[in-house]
């Protein structure tokens, strides 16, 4: 008698329990991992809890307020790496939020955080901490949230500055393809085990794809990667990838009513995603818009072109004339990033 049979298992259930044993060893490993990230990267913001939710944010400066939304996969850290918090904190009083799920906000069960959820809960954020008609800039996922805000509240927003934004539901986008983590029930087990050693073994080739055609700045390569790889956060991009198509598809009728003043950046060498069919679309639908393409930069124009993005938030305020477009590959990246 072999050791299966004096143990009772037949060849397939002792797969099984081996299987399901380097699971729940992978799993531990994970959540240590997770955990030791927040201990090497504690909050450095606040807290205000709005309807049982905890957000996160980063906040300085004085002046005109201006509130900063990150996209999917970093957190508000990703504005001060870039320079771009520091240098609007110079002129502005400048708030950057961890978004829902991210960094350390909260992002309750139990329901879609939609653009448009994430905007109503931004928008009584910015009711708690007394901050009125803000310039919101949003980056990526973060500009569908700021779009979100601008359609919602457009009496209490003064002007929307969106960056590399997804606004129409293109055939070309497949950030599906990376909601498994938030799958329901495949989704919990998949963050836990398999998606973060699956992360990090891709985190540098989409760190190389996101900011091409340059080169990844030295100032990104102090993110710290393990936050963006908790099971926590994996879930929160998990669900956002799921949702930016369906996201499009049900705000795209909506951009032709927008009040609010709006300046549209885009880098023209995006890889990510495609700026004729998104951020020069949206200029031509949007008559109050500016379209600001940056020569040369891909989808993290804010890395390369921080200093034309302070200028857009001094000029908000100014009536553009309806469609205009500075020139196509007018504006070069800056030499620096930081």
């Amino acid at each position: 008698m072999n050791a299966l049979q004096r143990a009772g298992l037949t060849p397939a259930s002792a797969t099984a329990l081996l299987g399901a044993s380097a699971l729940a060893a992978l799993a531990a490993y994970n959540n240590a991992r997770a955990r030791a990230a927040e201990r090497e990267n504690p909050p450095v913001g606040h807290f205000v809890d709005v309807d049982g939710v905890g957000l996160h944010y980063i906040a300085r400066g004085a002046g005109r307020p201006v509130v900063l939304l990150h996209g999917n996969g970093v957190t508000s850290l990703d504005f001060l790496l870039s320079g771009l918090f520091q240098r609007a904190a110079q002129t502005h009083r400048v708030i950057a939020f961890d978004r829902p799920g991210f960094g350390y906000s909260e992002r309750p069960a139990g329901r879609i955080w939609s653009a448009e959820a994430q905007a109503h809960l931004l928008l009584r954020a910015l009711e708690r901490l007394n901050i009125e008609r803000p310039i919101v800039l949003g980056h990526s996922w973060g500009a569908s949230v700021a779009l979100a805000m601008g359609l919602l509240a457009p009496d209490r927003i003064d002007s929307l500055i969106l960056v590399s934004g997804y606004y129409y539901p293109t055939s070309e986008y497949a950030a599906p393809l990376l909601m498994g983590p938030a799958i329901p029930v495949l989704g919990q087990v998949l963050r836990h085990t398999l998606a973060p050693p699956l992360a990090r073994l891709m985190w540098h080739r989409l760190a190389r794809k996101i900011f091409a055609p340059q080169a990844v700045p030295e100032a990104f390569r102090a993110y710290p990667r393990e936050m963006s790889l908790r099971p926590s956060q994996l879930q929160a991009e998990g669900a956002e990838s799921g949702l930016m198509i369906p996201d499009a598809i049900a705000m795209q009728s909506e951009y032709v009513r927008l009040r609010t003043p709006v300046t549209i950046i885009a880098g023209e060498a995006d890889e990510i995603i495609n700026v004729q069919k998104q951020s020069a679309r949206l200029h031509r639908e949007i008559a109050q818009s500016r379209y600001m393409p940056v020569r040369g930069v891909g989808h993290m124009v804010h890395y390369f072109a921080a200093n034309r993005i302070v200028d857009a938030f001094r000029d908000a305020n100014a009536t553009a004339p309806p469609r205009r477009a500075v020139g196509a590959g007018e504006l070069a990246p800056e030499p620096t990033v930081m």
